[in-house]
């Protein structure tokens, strides 16, 4: 194969194209084609199936230091989780969970997942752009490759929104020269073109079911209709966001219709690696064991403990086994939080069975003595390398619990609580929880709680805490972070827990430098900045 003719260099968003990759699961497996040409490309409809391939092999990359990384650091930023390996420099962690202030450092925390996010935005950008000129013999499919683009583009450009506020738009495949000067369009222009991409894909998305099983985890009408769902949530578009949860979930004017998704009965099998692209799965990574192309995750080798084979970088909090606790919630802190000593693991007997000892988290290493179980691989079920990207649990990024409790948020907005009700109380009857019969604020409370403790250490706390307004009107995570915040009295003050008071390897202070006009956005990578001889801004406060 030629390499490439046409590259985009300007600035990380323009990174070389790849324009054929290896996928995975079975709609992904493709042959390797290597780089070509545009000009010799994009002639059959085999080449633009290549090219999906790719849009959605960007997903998640090769490796877990591309974008696997980054959805720990989120919740290393909340009450959830600690950077927790005490034996290593956490370098650019820090800066990033502790609110440390240090732009460069922060920044370069950032980095990859920066370029690797513009990355995937180009190659959903050529498949944008190309498909529309391949004769294909199926119409109806042609325009379902480029609505699975437009949505795997407004996926990305959303996890940038989350993050970084508004970005820098390309929407094409350019040239250096066309694209000299770009600059950050607004937080609001961002939010319209992903609105417009995912209502763009809506229109030629097909149902869950109406794929066959070769093409299971390939982007859905229900996925769009979610992640849109979500993205007006964020903005507080209460009304359109309910039209959208109510198709979903079958209720309201789309009562009788019939349901695409269902929570799974046993919470336990939500993260299963046994359980991938289950009924309760809108929008899953999908991952592959075979270790020749670094199709599967190692997310779950870099939250484990150190004692048992894995890195330690994200442990739970005991502030958040608190949460479980003071709300009676048993069985999803069971299938969340590993803690040391456990004398039984669930749903992995090797542990009693095998290796006849607790299960360990030691002190001295590990900044909580708790990992998650939600990524937890059981011993029997783990490929050879573990230490390797080829583990085959897809990593969970839209259920049908969030939907639920999204719905539940927006209801309780409008002021229709008895619908509010029922969705936050469908989530706590699956593990065993009375029904809320609250209304208003304290409602509203119950409802965030439940996404606290259903969610947690899934990469969604840290952009409630950041949209969420409280009753002194200011942003929840002003109120959980800061010299005063909750979590850092807790810590500092309140916590008896013997793991987090005696291990200060990573300080217990962590929050007291936040600062509500600089902490409420990570700083957009410095490189970045300098690169596009200051035409992109850095946020402010950095």
């Amino acid at each position: 194969m030629k390499n490439m003719k046409k590259y985009i260099a300007k600035l990380s968003i323009c990174a070389a194209l790849i324009l054929a990759l290896t996928g995975c699961s079975d709609f992904l497996n493709e042959s390797v084609k290597g780089q070509q040409d545009l000009s010799e490309y994009f002639k059959t409809e085999d080449e633009c199936k290549q090219q999906i391939t790719g849009c959605y092999q960007s997903i998640f990359y090769d490796d877990w230091w591309q974008i696997q990384k980054f959805y720990i650091i989120g919740d290393m930023c909340t009450d959830d989780m600690w950077m927790g390996n005490t034996t290593q420099d956490p370098g650019a962690y820090r800066d990033l969970a502790h609110y440390t202030g240090n732009t460069y450092s922060a920044s370069d925390g950032c980095q990859n997942f920066w370029q690797y996010r513009y990355k995937g935005i180009l190659r959903c950008n050529v498949a944008v752009e190309r498909i529309p000129g391949v004769t294909f013999q199926n119409e109806s499919l042609k325009k379902r490759y480029i609505a699975e683009a437009k949505f795997l583009r407004a996926f990305q450009y959303f996890d940038l929104l989350k993050n970084f506020g508004g970005v820098p738009l390309v929407l094409e495949l350019k040239m250096p020269n066309e694209i000299q000067g770009v600059a950050k369009a607004t937080a609001e222009e961002t939010y319209a073109q992903i609105e417009k991409d995912l209502i763009d894909a809506i229109a030629d998305l097909p149902n869950k079911s109406g794929y066959d099983s070769n093409d299971l985890g390939r982007a859905t009408k229900g996925a769009a209709q979610g992640l849109l769902a979500k993205v007006y949530l964020y903005e507080e578009k209460y009304t359109e966001a309910e039209d959208l949860l109510q198709q979903i979930t079958c209720r309201g004017k789309y009562a009788g219709n019939t349901l695409e998704y269902a929570l799974l009965s046993n919470f336990g099998d939500v993260w299963s690696i046994d359980h991938n692209n289950s009924i309760e799965s809108l929008f899953e990574v999908q991952t592959n064991s075979d270790i020749t192309y670094n199709l599967g995750e190692r997310i779950s080798v870099v939250c484990g403990s150190r004692d048992d084979s894995g890195w330690s970088w994200g442990l739970p909090t005991s502030n958040l086994e608190k949460a479980f606790l003071d709300a009676g919630d048993n069985v999803r802190l069971k299938w969340t939080i590993i803690k040391d000593k456990a004398d039984s693991v669930p749903g992995d007997s090797y542990w009693t069975n095998v290796a006849k000892k607790a299960y360990p988290v030691a002190a001295d290493e590990h900044k909580s003595g708790r990992v998650t179980r939600k990524l937890y691989i059981p011993v029997s079920k783990r490929p050879t390398p573990y230490d390797a990207p080829h583990i085959p649990l897809n990593y969970r990024l839209l259920r049908y619990a969030d939907i639920l409790l999204m719905y539940a948020e927006v209801e309780n907005a409008l002021g229709h609580d008895a619908e509010a009700q029922w969705g936050l109380n469908k989530v706590r009857s699956r593990v065993g929880l009375p029904d809320v019969l609250s209304t208003g604020k304290t409602l509203r409370d119950a409802i965030r709680l439940e996404r606290r403790l259903e969610l947690a250490l899934e990469d969604n706390r840290l952009y409630d805490l950041r949209r969420w307004k409280d009753d002194n009107g200011k942003k929840a995570i002003c109120n959980v972070m800061g010299a005063n915040g909750t979590f850092v009295i807790y810590n500092t003050v309140t916590s008896t827990d013997s793991y987090e008071t005696k291990n200060q390897k990573e300080n217990s202070n962590k929050g007291v430098n936040f600062k509500e006009d600089r902490d409420q956005l990570f700083p957009i990578p410095s490189t970045e900045v300098t690169k596009s001889n200051g035409s992109i801004k850095q946020n402010s406060g950095y």
